[in-house]
């Protein structure tokens, strides 16, 4: 049985392969996590899992999806993280951050009031993207990033990353997927520059790999370093598998553990065929022709369909996201299942 066994990566042993997939809560004030972070991350690793990721957390003030994205730009957003990052560890689970700049998906409302651009009075702010292109009608025009403003993400970067090593955190991902700022540099749907920044992969590929140089000069190993990735669009003429498993070996060389890989996300109205476990084919792929681990994630939702993928050697991890909002309990309830031995809180080990 693979899915309660450990796994070493760097300077970190993960107690079992299920991991809290990052999951905005879009519940923060001027980017603070707050009592329902803690609430909602410590539950899940009260309830057994390996590793758990915080939300995307932006690097700064335009690089929020929404006003009630959380953040690490600042020493109040540090230490109210770090908080979070103890109680997580101290129930024996590993305490991660996802780095994250919404591009031009950014100055958007949250998703229960309609997700659309914000108005001036709502604290509106200029979206930023590789090119100009808005990601739809109801979406704000971005501003192209010119070379100042590059240089200002990558610093952006690295300076979140020295805030999350402060703050406690284990591992950090770095959020390259999902049509979001990184990913927009990737894909050619997106990307329309003439620059050193567009047209070839090299190119596309050169903000994410400044970003992870400079996350690494703050975050150096053996501490693991994940990013996510859109291993496809979903979409004729953009960024694919292929384009991706390259990337993936570029990762590696440059000091990456582990691509969790997903999909789409750069273009609207796409079609996906989703199912369960629709994206684990990704994972095996670019772990089995890159060389690096991966983590499935996308509709794993119960405990034998986790431990084949694992048996299968089509990743290293699985993500549960929409699982652990139905239970943040889905381990111990996956240990029952599988038969696995699995420690209980003091608190709670009379039910056990």
């Amino acid at each position: 049985m693979l899915l309660f066994d450990p796994l070493s990566l760097g300077n970190v042993t993960l107690r079992n392969r299920i991991v809290v997939s990052p999951m905005c809560q879009y519940s923060a004030v001027d980017g603070l996590p707050g009592d329902w972070h803690f609430v909602h991350l410590g539950s899940r690793a009260v309830g057994g899992a390996g590793l758990v990721f915080c939300e995307a957390t932006a690097v700064s003030p335009e690089g929020r999806i929404s006003p009630g994205d959380t953040g690490i730009w600042n020493d109040a957003q540090q230490h109210a993280w770090q908080r979070i990052a103890a109680f997580v560890s101290a129930q024996g689970a590993v305490a991660g951050i996802q780095l994250a700049h919404a591009g031009r998906k950014g100055s958007t409302d949250v998703p229960w009031r309609g997700g659309r651009a914000l108005g001036v009075g709502q604290g509106a702010w200029t979206p930023l993207a590789p090119t100009a292109i808005a990601f739809d009608r109801d979406y704000p025009m971005p501003q192209a990033l010119g070379a100042a403003g590059i240089d200002k993400v990558v610093a952006d970067f690295r300076a979140a990353a020295t805030r999350a090593a402060a703050a406690g955190f284990g591992v950090i991902e770095v959020h390259a997927a999902h049509g979001y700022l990184i990913h927009e540099f990737l894909s050619p749907l997106c990307n329309r520059r003439e620059d050193e920044f567009g047209g070839t992969l090299a190119n596309r590929a050169r903000l994410l790999l400044r970003i992870v140089a400079a996350v690494r000069e703050a975050w150096p190993p053996p501490r693991p370093l994940f990013v996510r990735v859109s291993a496809t669009d979903w979409a004729p003429g953009g960024w694919d598998i292929d384009e991706c498993v390259e990337l993936a070996r570029w990762l590696k060389r440059d000091g990456v553990d582990l691509i969790d890989c997903s999909s789409g996300g750069a273009v609207p109205h796409v079609s996906i065929p989703v199912g369960p476990g629709y994206q684990v084919p990704f994972a095996a792929r670019i772990r089995r022709e890159s060389g690096i681990a991966t983590g499935a994630v996308g509709l794993i939702t119960d405990a034998r369909q986790a431990e084949a993928i694992l048996e299968r050697g089509e990743a290293d991890l699985v993500l549960l996201a929409r699982e652990f909002l139905r239970d943040p309990y889905f381990p111990r309830r996956a240990a029952v299942e599988l038969g696995a031995a699995i420690d209980a809180p003091l608190q709670y080990r009379r039910a056990w």
